[in-house]
């Protein structure tokens, strides 16, 4: 199966959800939430993804996470991750009640497709404030992509995680993951990249961009995804975006879906002339109206 299947079918089995113009959505993809040791990429920006929930949450925006929002390929328990970041979960189950959360998965959290997987790790967490155990996201399904369906009859937005453009990443990924949890986690340490990666290959990196790019025009589809950590902000005659990630240094970025328009947006760290450090929301190049397309 080439990747245009694995697409074709990733789209097919995709979750529908409505766009119009009371439509508020943000993504995020790409946490890689960890166990808080040395390759907890998701650490040093969790203060920063907190902020942003919280302005989401206030706002009434709905919140989809694009795939990979925890890192296990590297780590093998859920168990510690949840433990780890507690309050980004303690987040994700304010979202849920509201019915304002859903998730897709990535390769590196592919196990989500299991729905056994799901109730043993997404039904309660434990919280610290009350010692007891609360409703985390009891009978949550991770899909394999979110439709948005446009109310207007224009076109409608295809969002997924967007490894299905590799074969390793989406039918081999079992063989990925064993080397990356075996292989390339030790050897990045020591300053080795992982070659397998397309957010660490830059040449894998625009192969799978091109890929993307090409299916979303053939198939007259906006697509937004992930994977490959680098935002992108789409165009009418290339109708492909990309969240970027919640890792990077510099802070975290994703998309907003409001008053028909899709942004580009970056969460930073910034000081005020008192000092203060503030999380500093930026728009990043120019919002795209959907009636565009």
């Amino acid at each position: 199966m080439g990747y245009e299947s694995r697409m074709s079918k990733s789209f097919e089995d995709a979750l529908n959800l409505p766009l119009d113009c009371r439509s508020k959505y943000i993504l995020f993809s790409d946490c890689h939430r960890g166990t808080g040791r040395a390759n907890d990429n998701f650490l040093k920006n969790e203060f920063l993804y907190l902020a942003a929930l919280r302005y989401y949450y206030q706002r009434g925006f709905t919140y989809l996470e694009l795939g990979d929002g925890d890192e296990l390929w590297e780590n093998r328990s859920m168990k510690k991750i949840k433990e780890m970041h507690k309050h980004s979960f303690e987040m994700l189950a304010e979202f849920y009640r509201k019915k304002r959360l859903y998730m897709i998965y990535g390769n590196h959290d592919m196990v989500k497709k299991n729905e056994d997987f799901c109730r043993k790790f997404f039904d309660t967490y434990y919280c610290d404030k009350h010692l007891c155990k609360n409703p985390l996201c009891p009978d949550i399904c991770f899909y394999p992509g979110i439709v948005l369906r446009d109310a207007f009859g224009k076109r409608d937005i295809f969002l997924t995680h967007g490894h299905q453009a590799g074969i390793m990443n989406s039918t081999f990924w079992k063989v990925n993951r064993f080397l990356v949890r075996y292989l390339w986690k030790n050897l990045e340490l020591l300053g080795v990249p992982d070659p397998t990666s397309a957010a660490k290959n830059n040449t894998k990196k625009e192969k799978t961009e091109r890929a993307l790019a090409e299916w979303a025009k053939k198939n007259s589809m906006v697509l937004i995804a992930g994977h490959t950590h680098r935002p992108m902000a789409g165009s009418q005659t290339s109708p492909y975006f990309n969240t970027g990630s919640c890792i990077h240094p510099a802070g975290i970025t994703g998309i907003e879906i409001k008053n028909r328009c899709i942004t580009l947006i970056k969460w930073s760290l910034g000081t005020r002339y008192d000092q203060t450090v503030f999380a500093r929301r930026e728009v990043l190049g120019d919002s795209m109206s959907i009636d565009l397309f």
